[in-house]
């Protein structure tokens, strides 16, 4: 639930500031790409300094090292959400329920206290 906050908020930002004028149907193609380099900087931006989205914060949620638990470092916040951007890596779970995002960066996702 918290990422697709962080992809709608993303959504209207780029909608209302990178997607020119007109109606809601001519501005929804120009912001495809906007949406996607926004996403893409406020996840990881948000995961590497304070370990959680805008998203993952209001559903209370945290992003955190599957090893030890610690805050996860900045290295696997940007393989996070590189292997974030095409979906189907965030859909396939292992018997931990992590997908292979989080697998190949060592991070799972947990409630936060």
């Amino acid at each position: 639930m918290g990422i697709t906050i962080d992809w709608l908020a993303c959504y209207a930002i780029s909608l209302g500031f990178f997607a020119g004028s007109g109606s809601f149907v001519d501005r929804v193609p120009e912001a495809r790409i906007p949406v996607l380099i926004l996403f893409f900087a406020q996840y990881l931006i948000s995961i590497a300094l304070g370990g959680a989205s805008f998203g993952h914060r209001l559903v209370g949620l945290k992003v955190v090292r599957f090893s030890d638990g610690q805050a996860s470092t900045p290295l696997q916040a940007l393989i996070r959400t590189l292997l974030l951007m095409p979906i189907v890596t965030a859909i396939t779970f292992d018997e931990n329920g992590r997908g292979i995002n989080e697998r190949l960066s060592n991070t799972v996702l947990v409630k936060s206290r």
